[in-house]
C-alpha cells in the first residue's frame, strides 16, 4: 500500500520515526571498512533502520515495491560520519565559556538549528565536549529536534586557572555551565560525579592549558597525574565511562596518557614517546586540525589567542603529520565553535594535506570513530546489520577529498534507515533520480 500524496510505501514505513526499507542503486560503495569501493553497488535497509546488503548489484537481492528506491545516478555512498569534538551549545568565535545569546530560549532554539547544520553536513552521530545539556541528547533520541545522535561530557574538568576557568578575577563565572573546577584529587572524583548526575556520557577534562584561554599556555599542564588517575578511576566505577583529555603540550599528554584516559584531544605537541605510549594503550587521537588551518587574523583576536597561535600553527602540522606516518589511532573532531559549524567534513581534506591517504581519512570518520565512541558494533561501516547510517555524496572522494567538506555536495543523508536531507532530482514520474 502507497501513501496517495508521496507515493511511499506505507507497509515498510514506521510512522513514529519516518524509516522506510530503501535500496540505494546504481552507486559507488565506500563502506567504512577500509575496502576497495565497490562500482555499481547497491545498499539494503529495512523498515527497522538495519542494512540487510551492501555489495555489488550483481549479487544484490532483488527489489521488491514495497521499498523505496533511490538511484544514486553513480554518486558515492559512505556511512553517515562522526565528529568526535564539537561544541554545539556555542556559536562560533563565542568568547570562552560565553554562548552568543544570553536569554536561555534563544540559545535553545540556535542549538538545534547548529545540530541540524551539523547533519546535513552528512554527520550522523557527534561528541559534545563541553557546553551541551544532557537534554538535546534526548530531545534528539525522542525525535523532538532533528540532529546527529549525541554523546555529551556537559561539562570540562579543569584546575582553577586552567583552560575551562573562564571566570573573572572577581569571580564572575563567564562558563555558562561549561566548568567544572578540581584541585585536588578527591575534588576530581566529586567533579566526576557531578557530571555523571548531570547525564554526561563520557568525562572530559584539562591536561594542558590552551590557545583560547587567557591564563595559561599550551604548554602548561593541567590536572596532575594523580588527578588525571582518580577521573578515569571514577569513571570506571560508572559503568567504564570514557575520558577525553584536551591536551596540547607534550607533558601534559604525556600525563594524559599515564593516566589512563580513552583519548587526546588536539594533540599539538605529540612527541615520539607520547606516540608510543599511545599505540601501547590503544589511546586515540582526535587531532582537530580545523582549528589550525582556520587561519590567523590578529585584528579580530585577542593578542593572547593571537600569539599562541603564531607560535603553535607550524609545530602542529608537523606533530600530527608525524602521527599520521606513526600510524596513531585517529579519529575525527573539529572543535566546532572555534571553527565553523556544518563543513565539519573539511578536516578530512587537513588530514589528507598531513599525508593521510583519503581512504584511512574516510576510515577515521567513520570506523576508527565509532570505535573511539564504543558503537562500532552497530555504527561506522555500511556492511550487514549494521544501523541504517549512510549519505550520498556528489564526486568521488577517493579522487577528490574535499567534496566531501562542501555540505552542497551531501545530496542525501540516511540517520537509523531515516531520510534526514534528500537534495537529489526529481524524476518525471516523481521519484527520485
Amino acid at each position: 500500500m502507497t501513501d496517495a500524496t508521496t507515493g511511499t510505501p506505507t507497509d515498510t514505513t514506521t510512522r513514529e520515526t519516518g524509516r522506510t526499507a530503501l535500496r540505494v542503486h546504481n552507486a559507488r560503495l565506500i563502506d567504512g571498512t577500509g575496502a576497495a569501493p565497490v562500482h555499481d553497488a547497491v545498499v539494503v535497509t529495512d523498515a527497522e533502520g538495519t542494512i540487510t546488503y551492501a555489495g555489488p548489484a550483481a549479487t544484490a537481492p532483488p527489489g521488491t515495491e514495497a521499498v523505496r528506491t533511490i538511484d544514486a545516478g553513480g554518486r558515492t555512498v559512505l556511512p553517515g560520519f562522526f565528529d568526535c569534538h564539537v561544541h554545539l551549545a556555542y556559536a562560533q568565535g563565542s568568547p570562552p565559556g560565553r554562548r552568543a545569546e544570553l536569554d536561555p530560549v534563544l540559545v535553545t532554539l540556535d542549538t538545534a538549528a547548529r545540530l541540524r547544520q551539523t547533519l546535513d553536513a552528512g554527520i550522523t552521530t557527534a561528541r559534545d565536549l563541553g557546553g551541551l545539556s544532557a537534554g538535546y541528547r534526548t530531545a534528539v533520541e525522542s525525535g523532538r529536534i532533528v540532529g546527529p545522535r549525541l554523546h555529551t561530557a556537559v561539562r570540562i574538568i579543569s584546575h582553577t586557572g586552567g583552560h575551562a576557568d573562564v571566570r573573572l578575577p572577581d569571580g564572575t563565572d563567564l562558563s555558562a555551565g561549561m566548568s567544572e573546577i578540581a584541585d585536588t584529587s578527591d575534588e576530581a572524583r566529586l567533579a566526576v560525579r557531578r557530571v555523571l548526575r548531570e547525564g554526561a556520557d563520557l568525562v572530559k577534562i584539562c591536561a594542558t592549558g590552551g590557545m583560547g584561554s587567557p591564563y595559561d599556555q599550551p604548554d602548561d599542564e593541567g590536572l596532575l597525574e594523580e588527578e588525571i588517575r582518580a577521573v578515569v578511576d571514577e569513571a570506571r566505577r560508572h559503568g567504564g565511562k570514557p575520558v577525553a583529555a584536551h591536551a596540547q603540550g607534550n607533558a601534559g599528554i604525556l600525563n594524559a596518557l599515564r593516566g589512563g584516559v580513552t583519548s587526546i584531544e588536539h594533540g599539538y605537541g605529540l612527541d615520539e614517546r607520547a606516540l608510543d605510549l599511545a599505540g601501547e594503550r590503544g589511546t586515540f587521537v582526535v587531532p582537530t586540525l580545523s582549528t589550525v588551518y582556520a587561519g590567523i587574523n590578529k585584528d579580530t583576536m585577542p593578542h593572547y589567542h593571537y600569539e599562541k597561535k603564531v607560535r603553535w600553527s607550524g609545530i602542529t602540522k608537523e606533530n600530527i603529520a608525524r602521527a599520521i606516518e606513526y600510524g596513531a589511532r585517529i579519529a575525527l573532531g573539529t572543535d566546532a565553535a572555534v571553527g565553523p559549524h556544518g563543513v565539519n567534513l573539511m578536516e578530512l581534506t587537513y588530514l589528507v594535506d598531513l599525508g593521510m591517504d583519503p581512504m584511512t581519512a574516510i576510515v577515521a570518520g567513520t570506523r576508527t570513530s565509532a570505535e573511539l565512541l564504543g558503537v562500532a558494533d552497530r555504527l561506522g561501516t555500511l556492511t550487514t546489520g549494521r544501523t541504517a547510517d549512510l549519505i550520498l555524496c556528489d564526486g568521488d572522494p577517493l579522487t577528490d577529498i574535499g567534496v566531501l567538506g562542501d555540505p552542497a555536495n551531501i545530496v542525501c543523508v540516511v540517520q537509523d534507515g531515516t531520510v534526514r536531507k534528500d537534495l537529489l532530482p526529481t524524476t518525471p514520474t516523481g521519484r527520485r533520480a
